[in-house]
């Protein structure tokens, strides 16, 4: 790949979806745009690059934007994270909420689904004291070919394999030919939306919990700091951000601090 045709790529990326490529990572494109070039009936990826440079057409850069981007989830992913929601968060809003009797809660970058329905089954399994209030879930993802498979909750083998305990299989899954499929009851828990956390989404109101795990890392440090403001303004003042383990909020943004005592990053209002 051209050097120059490199520099397009990620500029294209960064503009579109915040993706900060760096040096070196012609490979990385390469690889992950040849099945893109070749579903377009392009030679190669140089035919891909000049489709870019010629054309307006946003879908072109959306497509890109999605084969460029990692899609890696598993069910319950590092574990503390919901042991901290089970045993900090969900006690917390269950007291804070008495009122009201309604919890909103936000995956950013949900990918395949197994994070917000993660989320539902810890609030099935260990808040028993939510059962009979609203609990609103709310799964975004850059790509819609993501939420397309979210939202049938349809899993094989090796993902169902992947941090997700016997019990819970047995329990929240039903067997069919395809694989694995979430039940009803977990599935109506979840809503699924195409959004782009570089674009406004002030539309989407206030929430109590926000997930926006192992995201920021691939973006430089303005973009950082341009989502973590508007992340911080979609968080209830008592609420909850969940961070990815490698990801810090310091040196970015002043008005999050850590939740003392939690060994997942867990970040409220300051």
């Amino acid at each position: 790949m051209r050097t120059e045709d490199y520099q397009f790529i990620s500029q294209v990326l960064h503009k579109s979806s915040g993706l900060a490529l760096g040096d070196g990572k012609e490979y990385l494109v390469e690889s992950r745009l040849s099945p893109l070039a070749a579903s377009m009936g392009l030679t190669d990826v140089d035919g891909l690059v000049r489709s870019l440079r010629s054309t307006t057409d946003g879908t072109i850069v959306r497509i890109l934007c999605e084969a460029m981007t990692t899609n890696e989830s598993l069910f319950f992913r590092d574990g503390s994270p919901f042991e901290a929601l089970k045993d900090v968060v969900f006690p917390a809003l269950a007291k804070a909420r008495q009122a009201t009797r309604k919890i909103r809660i936000w995956s950013a970058a949900a990918s395949t689904g197994q994070e917000p329905y993660s989320i539902a089954m810890t609030r099935e399994l260990h808040a028993p004291v939510l059962a009979e209030w609203t609990v609103e879930i709310l799964a975004t993802d850059l790509s819609n070919g993501v939420l397309e498979r979210a939202r049938k909750g349809i899993y094989n083998q090796f993902e169902v394999q992947r941090g997700l305990p016997i019990a819970q299989l047995v329990k929240f899954f039903t067997q069919i030919p395809e694989g694995w499929q979430i039940i009803e009851k977990l599935r109506r828990q979840v809503s699924f939306q195409q959004l782009n956390l570089l674009d406004s989404f002030g539309t989407l109101g206030v929430f109590d919990v926000i997930f926006c795990r192992n995201v920021l890392i691939y973006f430089d440090q303005p973009t950082k700091a341009a989502v973590l403001a508007r992340l911080t303004r979609a968080l209830a003042p008592d609420g909850y951000l969940f961070l990815g383990g490698a990801e810090t909020v310091l040196g970015i943004c002043d008005d999050l601090v850590r939740v003392d005592g939690v060994k997942s990053a867990v970040y409220r209002r300051r």
